[in-house]
């Protein structure tokens, strides 16, 4: 017990010296006026768009909703006429790099590994972000990983964007193509955007999601449809199929080694979102809804199914506080409840029963000291129906007694010395994992071993 003591204070040392030295870096770092393609394309700087990366303020919600098309800088355009199609593009390419380098230790280390993890990298991410055509423009992703060592598709949301009248009042409306249910949203209590915004790729993390809470990121390819009402009401919606990037196509329902695909969706999946938002004065508040809809066979393409059906509500509130400079207070929250039948599963001996639930509740709450400090406090909860055949026992990432349940919070302290270089500090605390607070995995790991610290240093160019 004291040496597992020593290894977590003494790589909590070493990890506030890194943070230091960081800092100490920091101090150095010139000021700057604008984040990568957007800003440069807008000419606005970063904090016009975004609290804090990646929260977006009013405006950076209307350049989203507007297919990332607003320009301030030079463009090469020509007329269309009856024989000639015209032309607008940006004269710079809308290239931006992101270069994240971090430092991880959980209290207990893992079996036979070594506590105090640095990557440097842990990622490397290029994007291909800003306008293509007059109504045209992109987020597009691709990343590198240091554990994995190569470059894969990431977050991808490509938009054509419109508007016109209806009832008197501006519609704003558009189509989207993207790779991850709820990354076309433009708030930042759903999933593809909500907190964590930061987190590391080597802490261990509960086993348990709802499928459209992160599950199917990157793993499918979506077409959909949205418009904003009299900057009030969005509705949005969008089909999705299995894309399995690097495995074998036309889709067999197995990977390039012949191991099954837990989610091969069957037809196409649904996912739907409504949501309206007010914003009076210093007070902007949004409330919605969303979800999703898959019918699944694991490891094949025909036969008997998994049926998923989540649905949510989220809510979000700023408050600007002109008594402290513009300050701003924020609120998210959201509740995600799925219900699963799980035939498929269970008729391959994968699950007790076919009848299974799982709920996740995530919240936060932030404040944002202009735009150089912030603070956060989150907090989740995921609770479902036990079953020892669907979360297995094994070490550190297993269930002894089947159960999902997993709560705690997270604590973030986040340093912009310049808009375009963060540096965060990030606990992340477990009162449950995996169904229990003490020997949780049947191998005698408490879920308080899993308590993380995080520190990153982020820089966007």
């Amino acid at each position: 017990m004291q040496s597992d003591r020593r290894s977590w204070f003494g790589t909590a040392f070493l990890g506030g010296t890194l943070l230091v030295i960081l800092l100490a870096a920091g101090l150095r770092v010139p000021s700057a006026r604008a984040v990568p393609s957007f800003s440069r394309q807008t000419g606005f700087p970063c904090s016009s768009c975004h609290t804090t990366p990646p929260e977006l303020t009013p405006l950076g919600r209307t350049f989203k909703l507007n297919g990332y098309t607003l320009t301030t800088t030079s463009t090469i355009s020509s007329k269309k006429d009856e024989k000639h199609s015209p032309l607008d593009i940006l004269a710079g390419f809308p290239l931006s790099v992101l270069f994240d380098t971090s430092f991880t230790s959980t209290k207990a280390p893992q079996p036979t590994t070594q506590n105090g993890n640095f990557e440097f990298p842990q990622d490397v991410s290029l994007f291909l972000a800003g306008a293509w055509t007059a109504h045209v423009g992109s987020f597009v992703q691709v990343t590198y990983s240091g554990q994995d060592d190569h470059f894969t598709w990431d977050n991808t949301d490509i938009r054509y964007s419109n508007s016109t009248k209806l009832g008197g009042k501006d519609l704003v409306y558009g189509i989207t193509l993207n790779n991850n249910p709820s990354v076309e949203d433009l708030w930042n209590d759903t999933p593809a955007w909500g907190l964590p915004w930061v987190s590391s790729d080597v802490a261990p993390s509960p086993t348990a999601a709802a499928i459209v809470n992160g599950t199917l990121a990157q793993d499918v390819a979506g077409i959909g449809a949205y418009e904003m009402w009299d900057n009030h009401l969005y509705a949005a919606a969008t089909i999705y199929r299995s894309e399995h990037l690097g495995q074998p196509q036309p889709n067999p329902g197995t990977d390039a080694t012949g191991a099954a695909i837990p989610f091969n969706i069957r037809g196409v999946a649904p996912y739907w979102r409504v949501a309206w938002q007010e914003d009076r004065k210093n007070n902007y508040f949004e409330i919605g809804t969303y979800g999703m809809h898959m019918r699944s066979s694991p490891g094949a393409i025909t036969g008997l199914e998994d049926d998923y059906t989540d649905w949510a509500v989220d809510f979000q509130y700023d408050r600007t506080i002109p008594q402290f400079h513009n300050d701003i207070l924020s609120f998210r929250g959201t509740y995600i409840r799925e219900n699963s039948n799980l035939l498929a599963t269970f008729d391959a001996d994968g699950a007790l029963q076919p009848e299974h639930h799982l709920n996740t509740l995530q919240a936060n709450a932030e404040y944002h000291f202009g735009n150089r400090v912030s603070g956060t406090f989150g907090w989740f909860d995921i609770n479902g129906t036990p079953d020892p055949l669907l979360y297995t026992a094994a070490p550190v990432g297993g269930s002894a007694n089947g159960d999902p349940k997993s709560d705690g919070y997270i604590l973030n302290a986040s340093w912009w010395p310049a808009q375009n270089f963060q540096l965060a500090l990030q606990y992340t605390g477990y009162l449950k994992f995996n169904g229990a607070s003490t020997n949780y995995d049947g191998a005698g790991r408490d879920a308080s071993g899993n308590n993380t610290i995080y520190l990153i240093a982020r820089f966007v160019f």
